[in-house]
């Protein structure tokens, strides 16, 4: 299992299309991956679970993942969430 603190640079936030994208991301990876945000822990391949984190930009996130591809759903998930401009 590989964990990280991630802080979100997506300029408007989780909302509804990049909460879409993200779970794209995810969706690629036979790992399990959650996004643990103060006390709730959510399924990063569920829309609705992400959607009710409501998550803006700035805000600090840890995301976990275990399994197989778990080092590369990281990264590129990372890249999604704290590399926009």
């Amino acid at each position: 299992m590989v964990t990280k603190k991630m802080t979100i640079s997506i300029p408007n936030g989780l909302e509804a299309r990049p909460v879409a994208l993200l779970v794209q991301v995810a969706s690629q990876y036979d790992s399990s991956i959650y996004v643990h945000c103060d006390d709730k822990k959510v399924n990063a391949k569920s829309i609705m679970g992400m959607m009710s984190l409501g998550l803006a930009a700035g805000d600090e996130v840890e995301v976990s993942a275990e399994g197989k591809d778990e080092q590369t759903a990281m990264e590129n998930i990372e890249k999604y969430l704290c590399n926009h401009e």
